[in-house]
Formats: structure tokens, sequence, C-alpha cells
């Protein structure tokens, strides 16, 4: 018996298993296109997920065909898709939870590169791999990572992990690498902290790799532009702004200022940064600049390092109107994070802004890749946030609203606060 995949007769029918079941129902509500239908299942099967930012993703893709089962356990299942708004092909890995309904422990989907073929890729890993990474990690951790307390702890608990043959029957790359980053996450508490395996063996980078990466990386970014989504005026002169991640300044500038321009005649401005993942702290400034008539101190960066501090302030000169002095609030949720965080912490601790929402995530370690193998890698945060007016950040934390609210109700709370300010002051 087999459940049909529903979206064309002649796709691949999905396995009756547990797994089966939990990837036909994320199949059959991402391509749906629906934000109530992916909230459900999320809330189902999958509690860390962002229907919103799944929503973004199906944007981009179009939607999924499913082109081939590629392997089928009761609590593990591999397929092959191909985006429905180009050739390009993903393979995706999702296990579940021997439960009713089964919950989600591991799920990625990632693109195959040109000419690369279901043959090339590798899910299976041996003992000498196990020992390779998590010797790695240890020597990352212990080198890089911005508490070297926390690092210890770390490490230690990898190796009696390891000692007590934890991961000795562990076969699968993706579930080790969700283990072992778990395992990293109970000590530390730091969501920026990750292992990440790719079934696609990638040879070492070539010289010219910062390029490559940097044209594949502005070419994302003109894709969703520069993750700006909506701008617009709401009843009573008041701005709008929807974005879900900090881009570069040099190559997202233009498109920050074009919004905020848009925008430069409101008489209070709502930023939502209910899906913003976050980004580059130089595009935190460049926003913030708007708000501000005086240069403003918002945030350092502290790197273990060399145990330097970076300063971010407000910039000399943003094209186009400046909002200072207009009613700025922030929406956030508990999927609100790392750059997202800043802006509305910077804020927060300024008295320049009323945060509406969830206690957003608490990530504010900037973190760097360090390559392992072929496979496997290992994001370490090596530097931290300190707010100059706290003197502490929103890390473990995340960044408590001033008024807590569900975060599908954040805007509609800030609408009324923004036009019950705006009367008062016009009266």
């Amino acid at each position: 018996m087999a459940l049909c995949a529903g979206t064309a007769s002649a796709q691949p029918a999905i396995p009756d298993t547990p797994a089966g079941h939990t990837f036909k129902a994320w199949f059959d509500a991402f391509n749906g296109g629906d934000v109530k239908a992916l909230d459900a299942y999320f809330q189902k099967y999958d509690p860390k997920g962002s229907a919103a930012q799944a929503m973004q993703f199906r944007a981009m893709s179009g939607g999924f065909d499913l082109r081939q089962i590629v392997k089928s356990e009761r609590l593990h299942i591999e397929a092959l898709v191909k985006e429905r708004t180009s050739d390009r092909q993903g393979f995706a890995s999702m296990d579940v939870t021997d439960a009713d309904p089964a919950v989600v422990t591991s799920f990625t989907l990632r693109a195959l590169p040109p000419g690369v073929s279901i043959a090339n890729l590798n899910m299976r890993i041996d003992a000498t791999t196990r020992a390779r990474v998590v010797d790695s990690a240890v020597a990352d951790l212990s080198t890089f990572y911005v508490s070297p307390d926390v690092a210890k702890k770390m490490t230690d608990a990898l190796r009696a992990h390891e000692k007590r043959g934890v991961y000795d029957t562990v076969t699968d790359g993706a579930h080790f690498a969700d283990l072992v980053t778990t395992h990293l996450q109970d000590v530390s508490h730091d969501k920026h902290l990750r292992v990440v395996f790719s079934p696609i063996p990638t040879p070492p980078p070539p010289p010219d790799t910062a390029n490559v990466i940097r044209n594949d990386f502005r070419h994302s970014m003109e894709r969703n532009n520069c993750a700006f989504e909506k701008a617009e005026l709401l009843p009573g002169n008041i701005g709008y702004l929807k974005f879900n991640g900090f881009g570069p300044p040099d190559l997202c500038g233009p498109t920050a200022s074009a919004a905020m321009n848009f925008l430069g005649n409101a008489a209070a401005i709502i930023f939502d940064l209910r899906d913003n993942g976050g980004g580059d702290p130089a595009m935190v400034a460049y926003i913030s600049t708007y708000l501000f008539a005086e240069p403003t101190h918002l945030n350092d960066l502290w790197t273990r390092k060399d145990s330097s501090t970076h300063q971010f302030w407000t910039l000399p000169y943003v094209a186009g109107k400046r909002l200072d002095g207009k009613p700025v609030y922030v929406l956030t949720s508990k999927h609100t994070f790392s750059g997202g965080e800043e802006f509305t912490y910077d804020l927060k601790e300024l008295k320049r802004a009323v945060i509406i929402g969830e206690t957003t995530g608490g990530g504010a370690h900037p973190v760097a890749g360090h390559r392992i193998d072929d496979r496997f890698m290992i994001g370490v945060p090596f530097a931290t946030a300190v707010n100059p007016i706290s003197h502490t950040s929103w890390e473990g934390t995340g960044v408590e609203p001033d008024v807590k609210v569900p975060a599908d109700s954040a805007l509609a709370v800030a609408e009324k606060l923004a036009a019950d300010t705006l009367r008062v002051t016009h009266q």
C-alpha cells in the first residue's frame, strides 16, 4: 500500500510509513502554497520550523515535483525533487520519531550542483569518519569558540559521548551531524553552533572560491530582492516594511534605501522582523541610520582570536530622508534571530522603538565555517555582541518585547499603538 504524492499522477508513490506520511504532509503543504496549511504542518510534525520562511522558499522555487524515492525505511526517507520554476534538482532527507504523529528529527533539502546525480550522493559514514568529525570539532572549538570555558565543557561532553559508544551505531551522515549539534547545543545553548553534513562530496576549495561564493551570493540576493518582501503605507500614513534578512550594504544598500525612501514621508514606521534570520551587522547599522539624526553608537563585536572590539555606529550619510523623531515599532517572533535580534535589541536599549510580539531566538554570536572533510563542516561562533548601554547581549535569552503578544497578532497591535500615538501627537 502506498500514498499518492497528490500533485501529478506520473510522480512516484510515497511509501506508507511514518517517514512517508510525514514527508507527504510536508510535500503537500509546501506545494499547496497556503501559509495556514504549512503552519498546521509545522505545529503537528516539525515545531522548530517556520511557515513564513517556508513560504519564502516556495516563492523562489515554485514548489517541487517528486522525481524519485531514493531510499525508504520506516523512520527515514530520501527523495529526489525538482523545482517547478527551473531545472534545478534537490535531494531531500528526512528522519522522524516512532510516534503518532511522527515528529521530524532531521530534515535537509540540498540543491544538486549541475552534473551531479543521485549516484554521486553518499549518506553513509563509518567509524573512521565519526572519529575524524569528533576530533576536528574538538580542535576547532578549542581554538576558535568565543568562550574557552564553554568550549572545554563541550569538548568534554563530546568525548564522554564518544567513550560511552553513543555514536557507534550511527551510519547516516545527516543524523550524525544533527546528533553532534544537539550534544554541543545542550551544553552551550548556542544556536549559531552547528555541524553540517553534505551527501555530495566536495573537493577542497580552489584559490578563487571566494569570488565564486561571492557571485553565487550576489545572484541569490538578487533573486530574493535582498530579502525585502513588502513596503507599503497602511491607513493613517503608517509605514510598514517587512524584510527577512540583512544583506551586505554593498550589494543590498540600494534596495534598503529604495524601501526606506518609499516610506520617507510616513508619520510612523513598523519594521516586521518576525521572519528575519539575521545577516550583516553593517546592514543593521545602515538601516538604523535612517532612524537617528545624530551619530549613534549601536553595538560592539568582541572577537576572541585577538581580543579586539569592533564598534558599529550609524553612518554619516544615507540616501534620502531620515525618519528621526518618528515613532518606530518592531515586530518579533521566536524565529527572529541573530542580526534581526541585534536591530531589535539596539533600538530597544536606545529607547528608539517599541518592540511587539514574541521573545526572539537568542543568537548573538557571529559564526565562521571550518571544513572537516569533503562532507562535513562545523560552524563555530568566534565573537559576541556587546551592547554599549547594557554591556551584554541577547545571547541565550533572546530579546523580550515591550508588548508581549502572539506573533500573528503583532501587526494589528502595532497598527493600533501607532494610530493612538499619532492621534495624541496631533491633538
